[in-house]
């Protein structure tokens, strides 16, 4: 127990950096989801075509050389940006491209009735969106979001492997350290785990809370 005790701060170090890193690259994540997957539903099949094209190269590729291009190649081409800002580009873009998916399948699954009543009150096609297929389309997002959430969590290990000192980089050194390999990862794996069962938690609230909002006529 005392051992554990003295390797908590420089985990809780890491893990401060790996919160960052989740938080920044949900929010590029999340932004991105919802430009790429509007644009799959464009009327312009040009756009459509680069979307789709955006999320067959960041889904069919690996993640971790995602982060190696970025910061190992870029700078090669003039490009050249901190690990950290690597992290969230790389990890963020990810995600965004799976999200992207997301967004599509939930606006499409909006039933078409509620888009035509929308056009017979004169809505403009950006009301329509805003005001009647986006809210209804998030209620159906939230669950699949939460689990692309937990897996960029799980996703920001990866970024030791460019020098960013998170949870798992942290643990590295104290097991070179130390050799106490069972210790140091148990407390990281129980770590990681809390954080993502803040993520389940909070996506549950935003769920329910999103659910009762529209039962109250929160579409309005």
């Amino acid at each position: 127990m005392r051992f554990i005790l003295d390797i908590l701060p420089p985990l809780l170090q890491g893990l401060v950096v790996t919160v960052e890193l989740t938080l920044a690259a949900a929010v590029l994540g999340v932004v991105v989801a919802f430009v790429v997957g509007l644009a799959r539903l464009s009327r312009f099949s040009f756009v459509r075509y680069i979307a789709l094209a955006f999320i067959e190269v960041f889904r069919g590729t690996s993640a971790l050389v995602q982060l190696f291009w970025l910061y190992f190649a870029l700078p090669l081409f003039g490009f050249d940006i901190s690990a950290m800002t690597a992290g969230i580009i790389g990890l963020g873009l990810n995600t965004g491209a799976y999200g992207a998916v997301v967004v599509r399948g939930a606006v499409q699954a909006v039933p078409r009735a509620q888009v035509e009543a929308a056009i017979a009150l004169n809505l403009s096609g950006r009301r329509r969106m805003w005001h009647v297929v986006l809210p209804q389309a998030a209620l159906a997002m939230l669950p699949p979001w939460g689990n692309l959430f937990i897996e960029l969590l799980k996703n920001t290990a990866l970024v030791s492997l460019i020098t960013i000192s998170e949870l798992t980089f942290q643990g590295q050194l104290l097991r070179s350290e130390t050799l106490r390999t069972p210790q140091i990862f148990g407390t990281v794996l129980v770590l990681y785990f809390l954080l993502a069962l803040v993520i389940t938690k909070a996506m549950r609230l935003a769920e329910r809370k999103l659910a009762f909002g529209l039962d109250r006529g929160g579409l309005h």
